[in-house]
């Protein structure tokens, strides 16, 4: 039976009505990688829409997404490439994306930033907010003059491990150690202050806020290591807490600023408090299905799985297991609109330019051309029909009981 009331009495202002309609018109998504941050201090940046020659073949890549059925996509925009002298921007790069998802039926949800910024961006500045705000602004107004489809944007991507990373365990820019907190509220000040600099041009965007979501399993029985595990499951909810306000209301934040939640789960998710990795099938490991259960129950926003994949021939047995996931959480009342398969082309290494075989597709030859990993495919076909009729099922009943709620 779908329960539809809010059960956190602490923030009842997040319940919403349900629309009976989907997100997207597929269930799978695909993610193209766009990482561009640094990954050495003063050294190399990653600029990984280029090095899978994405942004080369972007009208073969999302052809590619369409022969699938998949009618959406994560892709992102670089404020890098786009910034230009005096704060001035120039998205004429992205407009061959835009004209191929056009023509290719695509929804595209734009990563306004995913980790990189200019060289002359200090995260920690007063200023950083406001001018995160003018360059998301700025291309939403640039969208909107391009396309009359809604504008999808994920403001700032994973601001809680972007907050760790860079300002715990100097793991990525901007290379800090015990400025984690600090950080992300910079992350979050930033993000309202796009989401209002858009809407003041775009009415009727929609906004993503992707995060990894964790479990920390006990290392014993003991209380005070399951009371630590708790406590660093919590910190997963902390950036979208204090986006709708409900953690540090000083930063101003409101339920307006949570929209559409993203959670981004892989093998590697689940780990005891020393950071050691707890793998599906091994003892005090979760299932993914009460993770996006607590997370619906916590918020009651509409959901996606913003990323999920893995590696070699666990692709597609992986995709397998999360659609099972996916179905059981729907089944249960949980407002899940899909899945993205992240990523959806095989990109060089992070830190060592490796070849990862994690996506569908592989890297490009000369004409543009992908070898596909055919077991995904398979896994693909097997699960997206059954999950789209689950979620017109889990829409309708959400909604119904809403209706005979009220």
């Amino acid at each position: 039976m779908l329960d539809v009331t809010n059960r956190d009495s602490e923030s009842p202002s997040l319940a919403r009505p349900v629309d009976r309609r989907a997100l997207f018109e597929s269930f799978f998504l695909g993610g193209f990688e766009c990482s561009c941050h640094l990954v050495s201090k003063g050294g190399k940046r990653l600029d990984l829409q280029a090095s899978t020659r994405h942004l080369e073949f972007v009208d073969a890549d999302y052809q590619r997404l369409a022969s699938i059925g998949a009618a959406a996509c994560r892709d992102g925009v670089s404020w890098i490439r786009a910034a230009r002298p005096n704060q001035s921007f120039d998205f004429s790069f992205v407009a061959p994306m835009v004209r191929a998802a056009q023509r290719h039926g695509l929804d595209v949800i734009w990563d306004i930033m995913h980790f990189g910024w200019p060289d002359d961006i200090d995260p920690f500045a007063a200023s950083f907010p406001s001018r995160f705000a003018r360059y998301a602004r700025a291309f939403a107004l640039w969208l909107t003059s391009e396309t009359d489809r809604t504008p999808f944007l994920s403001p700032i991507n994973e601001i809680s491990f972007l907050a760790w990373a860079g300002g715990d365990v100097r793991y990525m820019n901007p290379f800090e150690a015990g400025r984690g907190v600090e950080l992300k509220t910079q992350l979050v000040r930033a993000t309202i202050e796009a989401i209002e600099a858009v809407r003041a041009v775009a009415p009727n965007a929609r906004f993503l806020a992707a995060d990894p979501i964790i479990y920390a399993v006990p290392k014993s029985e003991d209380p005070a290591a399951r009371a630590a595990a708790a406590d660093l499951s919590r910190s997963q909810y902390q950036a979208w807490d204090m986006l709708t306000g409900r953690a540090w209301p000083s930063l101003g934040g409101d339920p307006r600023y949570l929209d559409i939640i993203g959670v981004n789960f892989y093998p590697h998710n689940q780990f005891t408090v020393d950071r050691k990795t707890v793998f599906r099938g091994e003892p005090g490991y979760r299932s993914l299905s009460s993770m996006l259960l607590e997370v619906w129950e916590r918020y009651r926003r509409p959901m996606i799985v913003s990323e999920t994949g893995t590696e070699d021939d666990a692709r597609a047995p992986w995709l397998a297991y999360v659609a099972d996931e996916c179905a059981q959480a729907m089944d249960k009342g949980c407002e899940l609109h899909g899945v993205t398969l992240y990523p959806i082309v095989n990109h060089p290494g992070w830190l060592d330019d490796r070849h990862c075989h994690n996506g569908l597709w592989d890297y490009a030859d000369e004409r543009g051309h992908r070898e596909i990993h055919a077991p995904l495919k398979s896994e693909i076909e097997r699960q997206r029909g059954r999950l789209e009729t689950a979620r017109a099922h889990m829409l309708h009943g959400i909604w119904h009981a809403q209706a005979a709620a009220s």
